[in-house]
């Protein structure tokens, strides 16, 4: 009997499959899995300075189109073979997607995109593609939003991001300092720095949380701390963009005195960009022009790209493009690829350069 005073705006409860439950129904291959632990290590190689290539995360803004996204990777894997002498392409696969107020919450919460929130069928959706993915060969990048979904897929992720929006939160600290991969945090929306310093400071703690195991039973999860946590610069509202040379100084300089890793990963979209997709190109080649003169502080950078460029609304009467964003807009792949190459250019004139002892 419900207790007069408990989950009174609980309106159903159903039923959730246990990450365990999904790994043993579709599970990773040892291949898979030595091309994730490899690319974890060629992260973490990129951010002590042992690698002097650049990681390129790259991909749509949010997956709503499993088969889409699947071209997407066979498109890039080409061109991330071809590169690979200078870029670590790592395919951004962003399954949650965090709303301001309302809208649609991503491929794992709706996969129908028709407000019926079928999770466990969205569960299985995103884990079948990020093993897909990882089969034709590409490291996945994802935003780690929910507390609790990523037991059911993070042994496929080489590199996560914690967002601009959750930053600041205690959980999200706690649950980096246990990831098993290196973990990106976003400066504040607002474009405030230290926020994001102080969560790559606690991240790099142990920490001890309610969380679930992956059999889904609730558990008291300890962790040893994230050794690999990094700034990722995105801009603001209020300070604007934070790509250029003096914002990427600063960033170090702050990072530095903390005791955190003094390099920067730069987002090209959000506030870089204004929020105009095609913007994206101008961050890009300014960035690939500090790569180029020798900087040694910059060591990535993150494209919002689809297969077709723009973005689209989703309304139930209309059909939508195959291949085009139904949430911020992208660039197109056809515009992707010239900004990789001139990147992985300037990450090779960069190894030209002698280091600054």
């Amino acid at each position: 009997m419900r207790q007069p005073t408990a989950d009174l705006r609980i309106s159903t409860a159903r039923p959730l499959l246990s990450p365990a439950i999904l790994e043993e129904d579709l599970p990773l291959p040892e291949a898979g899995a030595a091309l994730v632990q490899s690319a974890r290590r060629t992260v973490g190689d990129i951010l002590a300075g042992r690698d002097d290539r650049l990681i390129a995360v790259v991909g749509p803004c949010s997956i709503h189109d499993p088969a889409a996204a699947l071209d997407y990777a066979k498109k890039l894997k080409p061109v991330a073979d071809r590169l690979a002498r200078d870029l670590l392409v790592v395919m951004r696969v962003y399954f949650e997607k965090p709303r301001t107020t309302v809208g649609w919450k991503g491929l794992i919460n709706d996969p129908h995109l028709d407000g019926s929130f079928q999770v466990n069928h969205g569960l299985r959706l995103a884990r079948r593609l990020m093993l897909d993915i990882n089969a034709a060969g590409l490291p996945i990048g994802t935003e780690f939003l929910d507390t609790t979904l990523g037991q059911y897929y993070a042994d496929l992720v080489s590199w996560a991001a914690i967002g601009a929006r959750t930053t600041e939160s205690q959980i999200h600290r706690e649950l980096a300092s246990g990831l098993s991969m290196p973990v990106g945090f976003k400066n504040r929306t607002d474009g405030d720095l230290q926020v994001a310093v102080d969560a790559i400071v606690s991240a790099r703690h142990p920490h001890c949380f309610p969380s679930l195991t992956r059999e889904g039973a609730p558990a008291v999860l300890a962790t040893t701390g994230n050794p690999e946590c990094h700034l990722v610069l995105r801009g603001g509202s209020r300070t604007g963009p934070n790509f250029d040379r003096p914002s990427v100084h600063a960033a170090a300089d702050l990072l530095k005195k903390s005791g955190a890793l003094p390099v920067v990963l730069v987002d090209c979209s959000h506030g870089n960009s204004g929020r105009k997709h095609e913007q994206q190109m101008l961050v890009a080649a300014d960035l690939a022009a500090q790569v180029a003169g020798g900087e040694r502080a910059i060591i990535g950078f993150m494209l919002e790209s689809n297969l077709v460029g723009g973005a689209q609304t989703h309304e139930a009467s209309r059909k939508l493009t195959y291949g085009q964003s139904i949430t911020d807009g992208c660039l197109g792949f056809e515009e992707t690829v010239p900004l990789l190459e001139k990147l992985a250019q300037a990450a090779a004139a960069r190894r030209a350069l002698p280091r600054a002892k």
